[in-house]
């Protein structure tokens, strides 16, 4: 039987980076796809990047003229909603505002068919409080492609309180036809990835106010296997993202862990793209340079916020790292925002850069022992306090002798 859902055409709200990607990945899928945006240069300018990006891909002999010609027809851009009325599928990707997200999605929801899918592609946004906006709350669901999104192969699709299992199985469909590594998530701030790396960053930034130094922390989560470290991750990033995030919210600017990110940005260090931020980077180099004036300015926010340092091992920085994001794991389990843990462990090695070698962190916490990844969380609330509490789907499967593995839909 036939999904009356079935995505045969798209429309992308939005032409900046994570835009420009989706329209690539839509295109090179088979699926037309129209573009807008409220600038038409926006547009334009996408419209000749993509097709610099396909054309770099035919000199080096990885696709043929003809391809990218069919890739590059497959592309239109409009000029309103009216023109997009039509298309069984939208994917909003505009940047982070909720307000302005309902707004688009009222607009959608006035112009488009009855049966059209509306979809965001926020990284952390409530996908119900967009939904809540349209009269088809069954038919909105969140797809957050992960930057490039034309080249990294994870999406999470964020189904809503109220999106139908019809419309969550096109947003799978699609998502494999565009041949990514698709991952369900629910509902909640950050969905999977986010959620659990908000705690992995947090920890990394605890330890370089209480002694580490911004290469010795990427230096030994490096060592381990991931990708990069996360202070090199907020260089690639953009340190500016947040930052400019908590200016525009008018809250946050003041917590500790922060400070040594907004002492980077005053001085307009916002990371690779600057040439400069947690290190420097030599014009036109990707090449991440240890900075001295990173660590003084380590070392003076440090003092400044009373706090005093102390030498620490690189195999702390290991523990702390990913021990928080197995117990934040565990707790997206047992709230079923995975549906198991082999998910979680997809997200991590398609979109954060684990170790394949490791087999993603929640693998890892069980090939440690349950009853010893228990024994070290008590160890660190024990000595940090009551944010590593151990997730207490973790004490019920250390006492029937299960695994995180053995956990189905927020079950054991």
């Amino acid at each position: 039987m036939s999904n009356p859902f079935d995505v045969q055409q798209a429309a992308v709200i939005g032409a900046g980076t994570m835009g420009r990607g989706i329209v690539i990945s839509l295109a090179q899928a088979g699926i037309p796809v129209l573009w807008l945006d409220n600038d038409p240069q926006a547009v334009t300018a996408g419209l000749t990047m993509i097709e610099q990006i396909w054309a770099q891909q035919v000199a080096k002999a990885r696709i043929d003229q003809a391809q990218a010609e069919a890739w590059r027809g497959a592309v239109r851009g409009v000029d309103g909603y009216a023109d997009i009325a039509e298309v069984d599928l939208v994917i909003e990707a505009v940047y982070e505002n909720l307000a302005l997200k309902q707004e688009i999605f009222r607009t959608l929801d006035a112009t488009l068919k009855p049966q059209a899918i509306l979809a965001s592609n926020t990284s952390a946004l409530d996908i119900d409080a967009i939904a809540a906006v349209t009269r088809r709350p069954e038919q909105v669901l969140g797809l957050h492609f992960f930057s490039p999104a034309h080249v990294m192969k994870l999406l999470e699709v964020v189904r809503g309180e109220r999106t139908s299992p019809a419309v969550l199985d096109a947003a799978m469909d699609m998502a494999r036809r565009m041949g990514k590594e698709a991952v369900v998530a629910g509902n909640c701030h950050g969905f999977i990835g986010n959620r659990m790396l908000a705690t992995y960053v947090a920890e990394a930034r605890k330890l370089l106010l209480e002694g580490a130094l911004p290469q010795q922390v990427d230096g030994a989560l490096q060592a381990f296997g991931m990708a990069m470290g996360p202070f090199r991750m907020y260089d690639v990033v953009g340190i500016d993202l947040e930052w400019r995030a908590r200016q525009l919210a008018g809250q946050g600017m003041e917590a500790p862990l922060v400070q040594v990110d907004n002492a980077l940005c005053a001085l307009q260090r916002f990371g690779q793209k600057s040439g400069q931020g947690y290190y420097r980077y030599a014009p036109g180099s990707r090449e991440a340079l240890h900075d001295p004036a990173v660590d003084a300015l380590v070392l003076k926010v440090s003092q400044d916020l009373g706090l005093r340092r102390r030498a620490i091992e690189d195999s702390e920085i290991v523990e702390r790292c990913l021990l928080a994001l197995v117990n934040e794991g565990a707790k997206i389990l047992e709230e079923n925002i995975a549906a198991n843990s082999h998910d979680i462990d997809r997200v991590y090695l398609n979109g954060y850069g684990f170790p394949v070698v490791v087999g993603g962190p929640m693998h890892w916490a069980d090939a440690q022992g349950l009853g010893a990844i228990l024994g070290r969380l008590e160890r660190l609330q024990g000595l940090f306090g009551e944010h590593w509490r151990p997730a207490s789907l973790i004490h019920r499967l250390v006492a029937a002798g299960k695994n995180l593995a053995d956990v189905k839909e927020g079950r054991v």
